[in-house]
């Protein structure tokens, strides 16, 4: 369920939306941690200035936590 919107939502900011990839990695019982593969040029769009738009992600799939009590880090990388 994350994913699917964290993705959903990525693709709708991304230039090249068909360059958005997330993936969960290192779990552990307190936290999963969420990884957006994007392109170069749509590394900073998802970011956004002073990062107000990554952390309006973390805001939104923080809501996830009152279901499954479990904690998400997320985090931007460049595929090029």
């Amino acid at each position: 369920m994350v994913i699917d919107f964290v993705s959903f939502y990525a693709k709708l900011l991304a230039n090249c939306p068909e360059a958005i990839r997330v993936e969960i990695y290192n779990t552990s019982e307190d936290y999963d941690d969420i990884l957006i593969h994007a392109d170069k040029s749509d590394v900073g769009k998802l970011i956004g200035k002073d990062g107000r738009m990554i952390n309006s992600i973390k805001t939104l799939i923080s809501g996830c936590k009152a279901k499954g009590s479990k904690n998400y880090k997320v985090k931007v990388v460049s595929i090029n």
